[in-house]
């Protein structure tokens, strides 16, 4: 980001406060729908941690997609030009780097009462464990660990302070990091091309909440797998590449594409009659094969020389006021990450459920004899079979020839209860 991208958008984030404060609005969302136990009504939506028992209910890529994009509308509303970052915290780990200096995240610290405490409450994700992530097929097994683990969790605890809290929202630092958090899924989804959400609707999302006055959009996590549909594109390494998307103003009346580096357009990336499009590169902007720009479309492509001016020039850092957020018990509300003892440990405590897909019977093979429970669910939560076993590190369920074609969660428990594994198998 330039300098004068910088200074927007943090006068931005400033300014809106001063409003209605979405970030304390955002935020109490976020808190309210944080998470809600197993024994919670099944058809009551939450936001975090349903896989992978409760696959029906899993929002949580999408819903976090819509949230940075309604927070990144906000900011447009103040200056079209600006967008929300990425934060790269597998590659920037020190609490020196140029995002938490004073003229970019750092002044929100004291100023909004943040309290971050870097690098306490444990570590980023390392270059490895995204590659980890990218192998993955799976939709559902990608979007558990990633919610779990370093990639989401890390910078949650690492930053300290709100982030590892509910109200995490409160901490402009979320937003980079969620920005970052769904670049991981676009790459994931180039990849694999397969994500698929059971759940059929959003919440806040859903065509009733209002803010500011305006009645927030009904969106099918579905139809926003590809975030090319809300017009985000990522720049990367001084290009960004927009491609396969139609400019419609469905969200801004003049829909402005604005990158620091080199843009590239082509490859079905049309301007249709009627439509407002610019492109605009403080460096370079190259129109390829496959761009079109329609009779009847208003579509500009410069170089931008003055390098973003600041449309609300009153917002200067000299301006931007203390504003604490309120006390909330939210704040000390402890967050289980991670769950079972394949997420817990490096050496997992299952080794294999086979055969999956299964016909009548699978068998577990766990890493130590323990004294277990095994219940198996369907994928709308209901309970089908319970099996006790003793002292054993292998547990073979049969008479499962009953049981319709499906997804179906394999839950492992010790003899205390404790939650060991949980496992999706597919019966055929």
């Amino acid at each position: 980001m330039t300098d004068q991208e910088i200074s927007g958008l943090v006068s931005a984030f400033y300014d809106l406060r001063n409003g209605p404060d979405i970030f304390n609005d955002m935020a109490t969302y976020h808190a309210n729908f944080f998470n809600f136990d197993n024994t919670a009504d099944p058809t009551r939506q939450d936001l975090h941690f349903n896989l992978p028992e409760e696959a029906e209910r899993e929002i949580f890529l999408a819903w976090h997609r819509m949230m940075i994009f309604e927070m990144e509308q906000a900011v447009q509303e103040i200056n079209p030009k600006l967008s929300l970052g990425f934060w790269d915290n597998s590659i920037y780990q020190s609490s020196g780097d140029e995002l938490w200096a004073q003229n970019f995240l750092g002044s929100f610290d004291t100023n909004w009462t943040l309290n971050r405490n870097f690098g306490q409450g444990g570590p980023l994700p390392t270059p490895n464990q995204i590659s980890d992530l990218m192998n993955m097929n799976d939709f559902f097994d990608f979007s558990n660990e990633l919610e779990r683990r370093p990639v989401h969790r890390g910078a949650h605890v690492w930053t300290g302070g709100a982030m590892p809290t509910p109200l995490s929202p409160r901490d402009p630092a979320f937003f980079f990091h969620h920005v970052f958090v769904d670049k991981v899924w676009h790459d994931w989804e180039e990849i694999h091309q397969s994500s698929s959400f059971i759940a059929t609707s959003l919440l806040r999302y859903d065509g009733t909440y209002i803010f500011d006055g305006e009645v927030l959009p009904a969106v099918d996590p579905n139809d926003i797998k590809d975030s090319r549909v809300l017009g985000v594109f990522y720049g990367e390494n001084g290009l960004a590449q927009l491609d396969n998307y139609i400019v419609s103003n469905t969200y801004n009346p003049e829909e402005i594409f604005y990158y620091q580096y080199t843009i590239e357009a082509g490859n079905n990336f049309i301007v249709p009659p009627g439509a407002v499009a610019s492109i605009e590169s403080v460096n370079e902007v190259n129109l390829v094969p496959g761009f079109e720009a329609a009779a009847g479309s208003s579509f500009r492509a410069s170089i931008d020389t003055q390098i973003l001016p600041i449309f609300a020039p009153s917002f200067q850092f000299s301006q931007r006021q203390t504003k604490p957020y309120p006390y909330s018990d939210k704040l000390f509300e402890a967050i289980v990450w991670e769950e079972g003892g394949d997420l817990l440990n490096d050496e997992p405590i299952i080794i294999s459920a086979s055969p999956n897909p299964f016909r009548d019977t699978i068998t577990i093979k766990l890493s130590e004899k323990k004294d277990c429970v095994v219940e198996v669910f369907n994928q709308m939560g209901m309970p089908v079979k319970q099996e006790n076993f003793q002292n054993t590190d292998t547990l073979v369920i049969k008479d499962l020839y009953g049981l319709t074609s499906g997804l179906y969660v394999i839950r492992v428990s010790d003899a205390n209860g404790n939650l060991l594994v949980v496992k999706r198998v597919v019966k055929l």
